[in-house]
């Protein structure tokens, strides 16, 4: 079942006032243990904002007992005005304490909802920016948040239900749209279930997230990885895997666990095959070991217009749910188009043609972002991103510039401006930039800078026609870019001013990890960051890559894994000084041209492997949803009702 307009509950906590200590004890909170689920903001328990200590579980209850609101108005006092009939308004503040949720951290557009039968008096339309909505039950609350979520007016609703007759605690739960939840790895107790509501007052359903089934295929290819404290090590498990793999029963090949043998902490000498259960001894046999004692810091790069091709990644759609999930968030974002956008995606015979800018820029957008979700998901905690063109707003949204979507509707702007400009193109040509500039005519400029000798011009369609033909004739290489506008060009420019009106109001916010870019050729700045000038003129002004690249290599040796369809910035990052001499490294996720949806498979398992040897920590359980699951629908499962305990949860 698709995600895409489902309401997904991520976190739940039942929270009372802290009990004061006893004489004599000192008042130190323990770490936090929520009594359903992990967290959901970023944060690793509900810290007290004015302490910086998490809160301590109710040994009796398994709830959270949660530390007195920094505002000095403990939630004691709530819930005694509360029992008063009368909700006042430190109850927002106490929704908010719950979850550690300083509002700054929280997304741009998250609401608080209240739900309770008591007298709401005096409550706030807004809590530090942050909107706030009434209810007269938590059930009516939930219903609201939801239909928020759904309108994309929200994109993150804290939902707290104060019911009669009151007890000692209170229910406060996070939602998110399900499909982008997923997508960002977040642990999903469930999807609230509205069907059956005969009006606001019902309280819905809490069904489980099931949304693809199991896979026991011992003929599709699968990882496998292995380690050692030292080579002889690495030997020894080798040895051992030999009989276990020569005496499996096939249709138990894919249950393995990722990484053999269980229990056994990874070592610095690393090993893996990507393989199928009838080759599995012999590429076992085969496999290389390398040392890794320090893994390189892992960039993720996007790449931009150029790259797309039909049916581009679809291997892993429907096989991968944290890619599947992603792509279809973004689709779903796009409003009424995004059915059509995702049936040009998977088609041989698309109604529009996967280079026009209404299909390559929300399809790569969408590609690059699921595939950063899903390398995210696999534990990897990238230590900068760097973007070429369109991929440079992927790169902006995973590194907390700006929201999912309103990084959607920025794309879409710059889609519906780029159509209305004359058609145009652009060019790759196997030189540098000076040696270009003498051919350069009327709107015919410099639009990327990629690599040494690899430079891409873009103009209208006759004088770049023109520029093409005295190219050849000079004797260079030109390779003509599919795209059907003239990105990063003067011609340009009315989109550029249609955008920058567009983009005022989106809530930018500077970079929460190193973020590259290609149109500074350096890290991105504040300033930059938040300006609407800067993300509108990324259509008109010449991509830097290899100036930013340049950057970025000398912050640190870096393992470059490239996002995207093709390989093109993994060639361009393979020329590149630091990666000839072996110093850092470029992994690409994808085929480096169309194939089939198997080769895609086995390109991200490839990759996966090379991360792994590397010396980074892979999630296994993650990983193995690339060769253990399917699209299509479980058959029903156990029901909860929104206020109880999920049970039999498969996210």
């Amino acid at each position: 079942m698709s995600l895409a307009n489902q309401t997904a509950v991520t976190r739940r906590l039942e929270i009372t006032p802290k009990a004061p200590p006893l004489p004599g004890d000192t008042d130190t909170p323990l770490a936090a243990d929520e009594a359903v689920t992990g967290p959901a903001l970023g944060t690793e328990a509900a810290p007290d904002v004015a302490t910086g200590t998490a809160a301590a579980p109710d040994a009796a209850t398994g709830t959270a007992a949660v530390p007195d609101p920094p505002t000095g108005t403990s939630l004691d006092t709530v819930l005694d005005a509360s029992a008063g009939r009368a909700l006042p308004p430190t109850a927002v503040t106490a929704v908010l304490h719950a979850f550690g949720g300083r509002p700054r951290e929280l997304p741009p557009r998250t609401v608080v909802f209240i739900g309770s039968t008591a007298e709401l008096t005096g409550l706030p339309a807004t809590h530090d920016g942050i909107p706030v909505r009434t209810a007269p039950s938590p059930a009516h609350a939930l219903h609201l948040a939801h239909h928020e979520l759904q309108a994309k007016t929200a994109d993150l609703a804290l939902v707290a239900g104060f019911q009669e007759p009151l007890g000692r605690a209170v229910t406060v739960q996070t939602l998110r749209r399900a499909a982008e939840a997923v997508a960002a790895d977040d642990s999903v107790l469930g999807v609230l279930d509205f069907e059956g509501c005969a009006g606001p007052a019902d309280e819905p359903i809490l069904r489980p997230s099931r949304h693809s089934r199991r896979l026991t295929d011992p003929a599709a290819p699968r990882l496998l990885l292995w380690s050692g404290g030292n080579a002889a090590e690495e030997q020894r498990v080798r040895r051992e895997l030999a009989p276990l793999l020569d005496g499996l029963f096939p249709e138990a090949f894919p249950a393995l666990p990722t990484t053999m043998p269980c229990g056994q902490a990874p070592g610095p000498v690393r090993a893996g095959a990507v393989t199928t259960a009838e080759r599995a001894p012999a590429a076992v046999a085969a496999a290389r070991a390398g040392y890794a004692p320090r893994p390189r810091p892992v960039a993720l790069l996007f790449p931009g217009q150029g790259s797309q091709h039909t049916a581009m990644a679809a291997g892993l759609y429907g096989r991968e749910p944290v890619f599947t999930a992603a792509v279809d968030a973004v689709l779903e974002l796009m409003g009424p188009d995004g059915p059509a956008i995702r049936a040009d995606w998977l088609t041989d015979t698309p109604s529009v043609a996967i280079d026009d800018v209404r299909r390559a820029q929300p399809l790569l957008f969408a590609v690059d972002y699921g595939l950063g979700c899903m390398v995210l998901s696999w534990g990897i905690r990238p230590a900068a991103f760097l973007g070429h063109s369109a991929g440079e707003l992927v790169a902006a949204v995973l590194a907390g510039v700006v929201p999912l979507s309103d990084a959607v509707a920025m794309m879409r702007e710059r889609v519906v401006a780029a159509v209305r400009i004359p058609a145009g193109g652009m060019l790759a040509v196997a030189a540098g930039a000076d040696t270009l500039r003498p051919y350069l005519r009327a709107d015919v400029v410099i639009a990327a800078v990629n690599a040494t000798s690899q430079t891409m011009l873009a103009g209208s369609t006759a004088p770049l026609a023109e520029t093409a033909a005295a190219l050849r004739a000079d004797g260079h290489t030109v390779v003509t870019v599919p795209a059907t506008s003239p990105f990063h060009s003067p011609a340009m420019a009315p989109a550029s001013a249609a955008v920058e009106r567009a983009y005022t109001g989106i809530p930018f916010r500077i970079p929460a990890l190193p973020l590259y870019s290609g149109y500074t050729g350096d890290l991105l700045g504040p300033d930059d960051a938040v300006s609407p000038r800067f993300w509108a003129r990324q259509i008109t002004d010449p991509v830097l890559f290899q100036p930013a690249l340049d950057q970025l290599l000398a912050a640190d040796d870096m393992l470059l894994v490239e996002a995207g369809p093709r390989q093109t910035l993994t060639v361009f990052a393979r020329r590149h000084r630091a990666v000839r001499l072996g110093a850092s490294a470029a992994v690409p996720l994808l085929p480096a041209r169309p194939t089939t949806p198997e080769a895609d498979r086995h390109a991200v398992l490839t990759a996966a492997c090379r991360l792994w040897q590397e010396g980074h920590q892979l999630k296994g359980e993650a990983l193995a949803r690339l060769w253990t699951c399917a699209a299509e629908e479980a058959e029903p499962a156990p029901a909860t009702r929104a206020g109880t305990s999920p049970v039999g949860v498969a996210s």
